[in-house]
């Protein structure tokens, strides 16, 4: 079938200009853009001198961040412009290891959104992480012949590629054997070991929080992935990338984004109209959007309105707010004046639903699993930063005689992190400030990459009960003050995913949030997600696992005191 957009505005992401022509599909290409007559189609639509510009590409994301699955992702962010994406599904694979990802490939075939899948290169991300599954090279190199597979995720074990492991840099070659990628992860690494790490084979970052780093990425051949999520908001301080002689070198990401922001804020679009807002070309970012994140992962005829090319379009209703109209997938219209036309769920097999749904074990524990027996009167701190997922250490004194050493007045609470997947008993315990929570404790299952159960609190005993409703839920994100739940978000699905559907998810997202803020967290912080990258040992400065404090740096397990 033929279809006509006439009288449109082409947003031209090759030559950066608007040129006011035709545009003509024929099943799922492009197959004109000139002036045309009604007679050529079947199907004509006069878009009134709008624009039309390519659908929107996220170059890096995990869907399990968003808590929901693959079609109602879909479903939520078809509205904003996002005709495909590229998806790491490491969140899942740590839980469930292959049948998470088959889960995600299952889960997102035949939705009316392009899901491309990189496969996940750290599963655990470290030694120091006890995950639910342990994926070799062996294990994941079959998954390259799937043809929704367009690489290696994020090689976030980035000591381990400087130290020559053996099996991290099997896995890269192997990624190039098959003729396929390897997404980068390597924040504040700079100079010679920044040339080692790009010389094993690594071909982008998401990970730059300043644009310094990221020209020193782009002048050494890297793509570099300006990140704008729930909590890691990068762009502002990325946004002379969107300036020559870098901009040919960037595309737009997420990485992490909740439903509640999905829906309230957007998603690509978002990050468009933001950089639009501090005096960037919407042109720019569009194309940022489009045909540089095709370039990147060497999808050819994609991220373009030229003959020839997959027929993904917008049309949009003004061009520096970004504000979508109707959205095309393949030459078919799947968004009609905002509205997302109904497709149906895939189907997804009873043993792969099985593996996935099954997910927690656990005891239940107590308030005395988190006492901290003194050993000395200056402790490690981990320290947030705001808006970002690295980490500071701060060398604090510590009064264990009030609260086992929690201090609200310096916003110094207990931390610990509990293994979830083997019931192995490990429970990592210590102090973090930044979180500003003054009663009650928060606790969840979404803590990257791990994902073994995570709880920040004022007192022990709402720590403890908190984490026994998250046992109960079988994951989720949990709110608690005396003894009470004030607020919960139930993630069944591997502890990382809801039932539902967005809106409902995205009305309990925003309820725990809420609750939270009325402990005392300020309204500026996310708290769940900053939480959520507190176990992380791939990312500086220091984390918490179930094995204890990470000095990230250093490689090695650290004594919560200072002597």
């Amino acid at each position: 079938m033929k279809t006509l957009l006439r009288n449109g505005t082409v947003v031209n992401v090759f030559t950066g200009r608007l040129d006011r022509t035709d545009v003509l599909m024929e099943n799922d290409r492009i197959i004109g853009v000139d002036a045309y007559d009604e007679r050529d189609a079947d199907v004509v639509a006069d878009v009134g001198g709008k624009y039309i510009c390519p659908g929107f590409m996220d170059g890096h994301i995990h869907i399990e961040s968003s808590m929901i699955q693959p079609a109602e992702f879909a479903r939520v962010c078809l509205p904003h412009g996002t005709t495909a994406i590229i998806a790491d599904p490491h969140e899942i694979a740590n839980v469930s290891g292959l049948s998470g990802i088959e889960f995600m490939l299952e889960a997102s075939e035949g939705i009316p959104m392009t899901v491309y899948m990189m496969i996940p290169s750290c599963v655990p991300a470290t030694a120091f992480d006890e995950s639910g599954a342990c994926l070799m090279a062996s294990d994941i190199f079959p998954l390259y012949r799937h043809e929704r597979v367009l690489g290696l995720a994020e090689v976030m074990n980035y000591p381990a590629v400087l130290a020559g492991d053996p099996e991290i840099l099997r896995k890269i070659s192997d990624a190039r054997k098959a003729g396929k990628i390897s997404n980068g992860h390597a924040p504040l690494l700079f100079g010679k070991d920044l040339d080692r790490y790009i010389s094993a084979g690594i071909y982008d970052d998401h990970e730059c929080t300043g644009w310094k780093e990221g020209a020193e990425r782009i002048g050494k051949g890297q793509w570099v992935m300006i990140r704008e999520g729930t909590h890691t908001k990068n762009l502002h301080d990325l946004l002379p990338l969107f300036d020559e002689p870098y901009s040919h070198r960037c595309l737009l990401v997420t990485d992490d984004k909740h439903p509640a922001d999905l829906i309230g804020n957007g998603h690509i679009d978002a990050i468009i109209r933001r950089a639009v807002e501090n005096g960037k070309s919407p042109i720019m970012g569009i194309r940022m959007a489009t045909l540089q994140a095709a370039q990147c992962f060497g999808l050819k005829e994609t991220g373009a309105v030229a003959p020839g090319y997959l027929a993904d379009l917008l049309v949009l209703d003004d061009l520096d707010s970004v504000k979508v109209r109707d959205v095309y997938r393949h030459g078919e219209k799947v968004v009609d004046h905002g509205v997302v036309r109904p497709f149906e769920r895939p189907f997804i097999r009873a043993d792969i639903w099985k593996a996935v749904r099954n997910s927690f074990y656990l005891d239940p524990v107590s308030e005395k699993d988190f006492h901290i027996v003194p050993e000395g009167e200056k402790c490690r701190v981990i320290k947030l930063v705001p808006c970002q997922v690295i980490t500071e250490e701060w060398i604090a004194g510590i009064d264990f005689s009030k609260g086992n050493g929690v201090d609200l007045g310096r916003d110094i609470l207990k931390l610990a992190v509990i293994e979830r997947h083997m019931n192995s008993g490990h429970i990592g315990c210590g102090f973090i400030s930044g979180l500003g929570l003054k009663r009650g404790a928060i606790a969840s299952s979404v803590s990257h990459d791990s994902h073994n159960l995570i709880v920040a609190g004022t007192n022990d005993t709402d720590m403890a009960y908190a984490a026994n409703r998250i046992r109960e839920l079988g994951g989720g994100l949990v709110v608690v003050d005396g003894g009470s739940v004030l607020a919960e978000m139930a993630l069944p699905i591997a502890g990382l995913m809801g039932k539902r559907s967005a809106r409902e998810m995205a009305a309990q997202n925003e309820a725990v949030r809420l609750r939270v803020h009325d402990l005392g967290v300020p309204l500026d912080i996310e708290p769940f997600m900053a939480m959520a990258f507190v176990s992380l040992s791939v990312i500086p400065n220091i984390k918490m696992t179930t094995k204890g404090l990470v000095d990230v740096n250093r490689q090695e397990i650290v004594s919560l005191f200072v002597n």
